[in-house]
């Protein structure tokens, strides 16, 4: 049990990189700008795998050897388990006034009337009794002969016992505690073995088919193939986004919005789905969760020629969650002599900054702008090294100049004649996480048992209770009552009042407590 406790210390301790940088699987748009903020650290953090962490090896190896331990502490701790509950309650102590509680008192009931009002009063436990001779049985005139023995047998004394235990649920709710983490390192495995998530990004008014084709990244399951992925189609018709306007909080999102249209298959029917930040749409056991938004300016752009070579929508990455000031590039590979790139500034709602450069002052498109450098070359797209979409490669390319702000409807004459570009519009995105995990419904069925599991050990309390009564040479009965309690919640008063009751059943009163 030490070992698992380190083992889930320690898993605490590697979750936390995972909770303060980007994650991959959660957003590449995030690790991306990372990389682009700290272009030396980044580096580094990728060799340890801390955009990563939950599928890093260091990680799994905490998992699995807790996985290990767990299992390696519960089934022996369920076997003598298991045995405890089927054996007999613990002996009678031969002394009770070592026990935390004791109590004693005297009765004219023979002992047989008070092992009985006892197992009455022990009802809820685990109760056993019996009765033997008492090491005091001789009378004053007993010789201890044979003959003698035979004579004076029926006014030998006696002792009744009983022996109670109860609480052995408490036990019972701390295995089935551990083994609900077990089963939920199970669902775990699970999901990561036959599950996957993919991130998108969809303009609105476009649509998104569940292909590994269609994912900006993909991350498959160890055992999961193309064919495994729910064959469901959606298309966004409608974004709206809500601002916070005035208050502390201008500039912070206050609602995200998609109206989508699905098909769970290609030949069934299509459904409508209001997705929200925290309302996914679920399709055939997948989810698809909205993360967040950002705009793709439209441009139009024509080459020396006058001829139309672009004209499309390119999603920009946010510089500034606060105000959605958002970097992005064009890459114009169909241009003629040349082939065209751009590096662009958009801002939704244009302002001037104080050296005079373009910024933004509100994320909502009020009164978008655009400024843009213009390069002429080789874009670098047939040397088979795979790029990025938001980078643009200008090794091979020279800046022809920068343009002047731009608004809708404003058209950008190249130098040297090289063509023109016309900032057409702007159209919102979002970005979007499709996750399939066949470990969510286990996982949600093991933490609901581990939550029962903890309830059962707080509420249970373990008690142990014996009574004794045995006849002494007046005549009397001496009753004897001890009880151990094993969480140390202090369960003198219940003892206490069940030796009153005892003794009012009895009809005496008590001698000695």
């Amino acid at each position: 049990m030490r070992t698992a406790l380190i083992l889930l210390f320690l898993l605490a301790l590697a979750a936390i990189p995972g909770s303060i940088l980007p994650q991959r699987e959660v957003s590449v748009e995030q690790v991306q700008n990372y990389y682009l903020d700290n272009p030396d650290l980044a580096p580094w953090l990728e060799r340890f795998y801390l955009f990563d962490v939950y599928s890093s090896p260091w990680f799994a190896a905490i998992y699995l050897l807790l996985f290990v331990s767990l299992v390696g502490c519960v089934l022996p701790r369920m076997a003598k388990h298991f045995q405890a509950m089927r054996s007999r309650p613990p002996k009678t102590p031969k002394v009770f006034s070592r026990l935390p509680y004791s109590a004693r008192f005297t009765t004219s009931e023979p002992p047989e009337r008070v092992e009985a009002e006892a197992r009455r009063l022990l009802r809820g436990y685990r109760v056993d009794s019996g009765g033997d001779e008492s090491p005091e049985g001789r009378t004053a005139g007993d010789t201890g002969d044979e003959e003698d023995d035979d004579a004076t047998s029926e006014t030998r004394p006696t002792t009744r016992w009983v022996a109670a235990e109860r609480g052995y649920l408490r036990e019972t709710g701390n295995l089935v505690f551990h083994m609900s983490l077990v089963g939920l390192l199970l669902a775990l495995a699970m999901g990561s073995l036959f599950g996957y998530r993919g991130n998108t990004l969809v303009v609105e008014g476009d649509g998104f088919a569940n292909a590994v084709t269609s994912y900006d990244n993909y991350f498959p399951g160890s055992l999961t193939e193309p064919e495994h992925l729910a064959p469901f189609t959606m298309w966004l018709d409608d974004f709206t986004a809500e601002f916070h306007d005035e208050g502390p909080v201008t500039g912070q999102a206050a609602d995200f919005e998609g109206q989508v249209r699905y098909r769970a298959a290609p030949d069934a029917e299509e459904g409508e789905h209001v997705l929200k930040v925290n309302d996914p749409l679920s399709v055939d056991g997948t989810q698809v969760y909205l993360l967040g938004t950002g705009y793709a300016p439209e441009f139009e752009v024509r080459d020396s020629r006058g001829e139309l070579v672009y004209d499309q929508p390119v999603p920009f990455l946010l510089r500034d969650e606060f105000t959605y000031m958002s970097d992005g590039v064009l890459k114009v590979p169909d241009a003629d002599p040349d082939q065209l790139g751009f590096v662009v500034e958009f801002a939704p709602t244009a302002g001037e900054g104080g050296d005079g450069e373009l910024v933004s002052t509100f994320p909502e498109a009020r009164d978008p702008a655009v400024s843009m450098e213009a390069y002429v070359g080789d874009l670098g797209l047939d040397s088979g090294e795979p790029q990025s979409v938001y980078r643009l490669y200008a090794s091979q390319m020279e800046s022809i100049g920068e343009s002047p702000v731009l608004e809708l409807g404003d058209t950008w004459d190249l130098p040297d004649e090289q063509g023109s570009v016309t900032f057409t519009g702007f159209r919102p995105f979002m970005t979007l996480q499709v996750n399939s995990d066949p470990g969510r419904i286990p996982a949600l069925v093991a933490a609901s048992a581990a939550v029962a599991g903890l309830l059962v050990m707080f509420l249970v309390r373990p008690r142990r209770c014996w009574v004794r009564a045995r006849r002494d040479a007046t005549g009397q009965t001496v009753v004897e009552i001890g009880g151990l309690e094993r969480t140390g919640d202090g369960a003198a008063d219940e003892f206490h009042e069940m030796t009153r009751e005892l003794q009012r059943r009895t009809g005496q009163r008590t001698d000695k407590e």
